[in-house]
C-alpha cells in the first residue's frame, strides 16, 4: 500500500471514528503512573522513566494499530509523554523531559477505572472502552522504542510512522527524563516537592475532542545519592486527568490556574503566584505549560501600572536533548515603557523554525519584582505559529500605578491651584521641605522657577 493511499485511508478512519462516537468517542487518559526508574547518572545529570497505565474512558475502542493487517507500519497508536516537576520557594518549574513511548500492544485489563472492561477484541490493536493497559516505567524507558516531540502534532495527534530514531540506543542518558543532579540535591533544595507526569497523544482521542484529559500526575520522593545520581520513588495518589501543574495549586492554595484556549488548536493552563517580599516590592511568578498546542507560543506579556519600578525580571525552561532539533536559548524578558513586562522567544517562527518556542508537554516560568502591590489585569500570550488570531489575553495580576506625589500641591489639598504659591512662600521663609521644588535639596529662590514650571505642567 502506498503512502499517500494508506495516509488517506487513516483520515477516513479518523472521520469515521469521531461522527460514530455519539458525542464521546475514544478517551484515553493516565489512569495510574507508576514506577518511577532510575538509570543512572552521567556528567551530572540523571536518567528517569515513568510508567503510565492507559484507561479508556470513553464508549468506543481507542486504536492501537502500529501495523496494518499487510504489515505496513501505521500511526494509529498512542504516545506517551513523561515529565518532571519541582516546587520550592513558591516557584513550580519543569526540571526534565523525556522522548515519547510508541504503544504497541493493548493488553485489555479490567478494574483500573472501570469494574467492566469491553474488551475490544482486536489482537492486541485496539484499547476497550472501560479497559486499561500497563507500560512499566522500564518500558516506557526502552530507548528503541523512543520517539522524538518535534515531529508530533499534539492537537490531532498526527506523526510520521516510523519515527526518527527507531530502534536506537544510546548512553544512560539518552532519550529518557534528564534531570540535573543539582536540581534534586536535598541540600541545595530545603522544603521542595517533585512531581512526575504521565501524558498521552493519539489520534482518535484528539479527533474526538477529548485530549484535555490525558496528563496525570503524582509526587516523587528523593531517596540516596547512588549510581551518579539520586534514586525516587512515588507516593500518594495518581492525580488522573490533571496536569502536573495543578500540583502548584494543590499545594499552594494562593496560586490561581486559569485555561487557555487556543480555537483550533489547545490547550494552555496559566498560573501566577504573587508574594509580599516585606520590603516594599512584590515578587511576581507565573508558569505557562502548553499542554497540547500545536501553534506554541513565542511571547507573553505583563502590563505594569505608571510609576512603578521592575527589577529581577527572570525566565526558566526546560531542555531539550538526545537530538531534538530545537534551540534550548533563553528567552529574552524586558521593562517596556509603554508599561508592561514582555518575553520574547529568541526568534519568530519565519527567522528560525527551530528557536525554542513553548511547544506542547513543557513548562516555563516568567517572573519579576516590583514596588507596587497587584491589581488584576489581563496578561497576553502570543502565538509562535501565526493564524488568524495571534495574541489571546489571560487573567493574571500585575503591579498597580503608584501614585507620585504633585510638588507643586505645596498645600497638599489634592489639587495644583494658585493658593500653593501662597503655601510655597511659606514653606520658603520656614525653610521647610516643600520649599524644594527642583529637588537639589536646597531651599532657594530657583525653586520658584521650579514651582511655576512644576504648577503649569499640572504637577
Amino acid at each position: 500500500m502506498s503512502m499517500r493511499n494508506r495516509n488517506a485511508l487513516v483520515g477516513l478512519a479518523l472521520a469515521a471514528l469521531a461522527g460514530s462516537a455519539a458525542g464521546q468517542g475514544a478517551d484515553v487518559i493516565a489512569g495510574e503512573i507508576t514506577g518511577p526508574s532510575f538509570w543512572g547518572g552521567s556528567g551530572g545529570v540523571s536518567a528517569y522513566s515513568i510508567g503510565t497505565i492507559s484507561c479508556n474512558i470513553g464508549n468506543v475502542d481507542l486504536l492501537w494499530d502500529d501495523t496494518t493487517s499487510d504489515g505496513t507500519p501505521a500511526n494509529l497508536h498512542p504516545l506517551m509523554s513523561q515529565n518532571m516537576f519541582r516546587m520550592k520557594d513558591g516557584r513550580f518549574e519543569q526540571i526534565g523531559q523525556s522522548w515519547l513511548k510508541h504503544a504497541f500492544f493493548a493488553i485489555n485489563g479490567s478494574g483500573l477505572c472501570n469494574p467492566v472492561c469491553d474488551d475490544a477484541n482486536q489482537g492486541g490493536n485496539a484499547l476497550g472502552p472501560g479497559c486499561n493497559d500497563p507500560y512499566s516505567s522500564s518500558l516506557n524507558g526502552s530507548q528503541s522504542g523512543l520517539g522524538p516531540k518535534f515531529e508530533v502534532n499534539p492537537s490531532n495527534g498526527v506523526y510520521p510512522w516510523p519515527f526518527t530514531g527507531d530502534g536506537q540506543t544510546g548512553n544512560v542518558l539518552y532519550k529518557r527524563i534528564q534531570v540535573a543532579n543539582s536540581d534534586m540535591d536535598p541540600a541545595l533544595n530545603a522544603g521542595a516537592l517533585y512531581f512526575g507526569e504521565g501524558h498521552y497523544v493519539t489520534p482518535d482521542d484528539a479527533q474526538a475532542d477529548n485530549d484535555d484529559n490525558n496528563a496525570s500526575y503524582r509526587r516523587i520522593n528523593v531517596g540516596n545519592f547512588s549510581s551518579g545520581g539520586w534514586d525516587v520513588d512515588f507516593t500518594g495518589s495518581t492525580m488522573r486527568g490533571s496536569p502536573a501543574i495543578q500540583a502548584w495549586q494543590d499545594n499552594d492554595p494562593s496560586v490561581t490556574l486559569n485555561a487557555l484556549d487556543v480555537p483550533n488548536d489547545g490547550r494552555f493552563w496559566v498560573g501566577y503566584k504573587v508574594s509580599d517580599n516585606g520590603d516594599g516590592t512584590w515578587h511576581y511568578e507565573y508558569a505557562i505549560y502548553n499542554l497540547n498546542s500545536d501553534r506554541a507560543a513565542g511571547s507573553f506579556s505583563v502590563p505594569v501600572g505608571s510609576g512603578v519600578t521592575v527589577t529581577n525580571i527572570g525566565f526558566h525552561d526546560v531542555d531539550y536533548h538526545s537530538g531534538e532539533p530545537y534551540d534550548n536559548t533563553d528567552w529574552t524578558g524586558t521593562f517596556q515603557e509603554s508599561g508592561a513586562v514582555v518575553w520574547n522567544s529568541p526568534a519568530t517562527q519565519a527567522q528560525d523554525p527551530n528557536t525554542n518556542a513553548l511547544r506542547w508537554g513543557t513548562l516555563y516560568n516568567f517572573r519579576f519584582d516590583a514596588d507596587s502591590a497587584p491589581e488584576n489585569v489581563d496578561a497576553t500570550l502570543g502565538m509562535f505559529k501565526q493564524g488568524a488570531v495571534n495574541a489571546f489575553a489571560v487573567p493574571g495580576q500585575g503591579p498597580a500605578a503608584l501614585t507620585v506625589d504633585c510638588l507643586a500641591d505645596v498645600n497638599g489639598d489634592g489639587a495644583v491651584t494658585p493658593t500653593d504659591f501662597t503655601a510655597w512662600v511659606g514653606a520658603y521663609n520656614a525653610n521647610a521641605p516643600e520649599c524644594d521644588q527642583n529637588g537639589d535639596g536646597e531651599c532657594t529662590p530657583t525653586d520658584f522657577t521650579a514651582w511655576v514650571g512644576n504648577y503649569n505642567a499640572g504637577c
